[in-house]
């Protein structure tokens, strides 16, 4: 790359994607690099927000509809798959404009991981255990740091931890400093925060008109597909909880509120992972994304 990307990064509904698509616009021969690890996935468009068809004909967008659905991708993929996208925006001559929701993903493109290998045989049968708190609890046996890092209820970060640990013989820990590191590596990132009040109202309205968009319709055409969704993609927000409503175990309304709830204690994960690197410029918002964060983006691309 000739000149180091720009990252603007922020939790879910903050706005980030509506912020990205105007700086680019605005500062020209720009490409817009999606780092979310479920808008990866084919199919899965409304549940994951993912940029529209408008939006990805007037600027080119890349980390989008990578695999299938009922596919296994994983973080090593990811990496692999973006750096085809950069020598493509290299080749164009443009600047490569981030948007960051996945924490782990954005590590991986920006600052590099030293990615351990896998073994199918014991993450099969990690992900045939239910029990995700006694997983936990054995990881945290295994490697305290690695635990200390990763949220209890993170089931895909718990089985992958506990995959190398167990796999490898040594701590998941060990590999690199991994997203603790934060190198001065002139990178630009841009955070979107907001009171937390107004982004809890956000998520609830997104999610309000994810329903009413047709989620439902979306995720029954997924399940009913050969194959059907793959592990990680059956646990996404809203995708989750649209199955267990198709399969009668709650009604539309129970359905919706949980994902509104689930989204909510998603975000604050976010901020508090974002909050951890030093170099984010945070920018807060007042009342529209566009309006105030937009110009310091199309400035720091020209």
């Amino acid at each position: 790359m000739s000149r180091p990307p720009v990252v603007v990064l922020g939790p879910t509904a903050s706005g980030k994607s509506d912020v990205a698509m105007a700086a680019a616009l605005a500062a020209g021969g720009t490409h817009i690099v999606a780092c979310d690890a479920m808008q990866v996935y084919s199919g899965m468009d409304i549940g994951t927000a993912k940029p529209t068809a408008a939006d990805r004909a007037a600027v080119p967008h890349h980390g989008l509809d990578l695999c299938g659905p009922s596919e296994r991708y994983t973080v090593a993929r990811y990496v692999e798959d973006i750096e085809s996208a950069r020598r493509v925006i290299a080749d164009a001559g443009a600047r490569e404009l981030v948007v960051g929701g996945t924490g782990l993903y954005l590590t991986a493109i920006v600052d590099g991981l030293n990615l351990p290998g896998e073994w199918p045989a014991i993450r099969e049968a990690l992900e045939a255990d239910p029990d995700t708190a006694a997983m936990h609890a054995r990881l945290a046996g295994l490697d305290p740091v690695a635990t200390a890092r990763i949220e209890p209820t993170n089931r895909r970060r718990i089985v992958r931890a506990l995959e190398v640990c167990i796999g490898s013989g040594q701590l998941f820990s060990s590999f690199g400093d991994g997203v603790s590191a934060h190198p001065d590596n002139g990178v630009v990132f841009i955070g979107i925060r907001w009171q937390r009040d107004a982004l809890r109202a956000r998520v609830a309205d997104r999610v309000h008109k994810m329903v009413s968009a047709g989620l439902v319709e979306e995720v029954r055409t997924l399940v009913a597909e050969p194959g059907g969704l793959s592990v990680t993609a059956a646990q996404a927000l809203g995708y989750k909880e649209m199955i267990e409503h198709l399969e009668g175990r709650m009604s539309l309304v129970e359905a919706t509120d949980r994902v509104i709830r689930r989204t909510q204690q998603f975000a604050i994960r976010q901020e508090r992972w974002f909050r951890r690197d030093p170099r984010v410029r945070w920018v807060d918002v007042v009342a529209d994304p566009v309006d105030e964060i937009a110009p310091v983006v199309a400035r720091t691309l020209a």
